[in-house]
């Protein structure tokens, strides 16, 4: 899950790579994705700062990241 500040227009969801886009209450848009690695990871941030948003958080669901490490075949 990120968040980043203002209400981000829906239209940008496939762009990003994001599931899940959702308009909180304070103004700030929270974005869902599965996000497979870290090179997947950094180039989302890219995305977010060339948009010229400002990130407020980047938080791990540890519910989707146990299901993902569960066929993780690095041992």
């Amino acid at each position: 899950m990120l968040r980043v500040q203002g209400h981000l227009d829906p239209s940008w969801t496939e762009w990003l790579g994001v599931v899940e886009l959702t308009h909180e209450s304070g103004g700030d848009s929270r974005l869902k994705a599965t996000i497979p690695d870290q090179a997947a990871l950094h180039g989302l941030l890219e995305k977010i700062r060339d948009m010229g948003l400002t990130l407020l958080a980047v938080k791990r669901d540890l519910h989707d990241a146990a299901e993902f490490e569960d066929g993780d075949e690095r041992g």
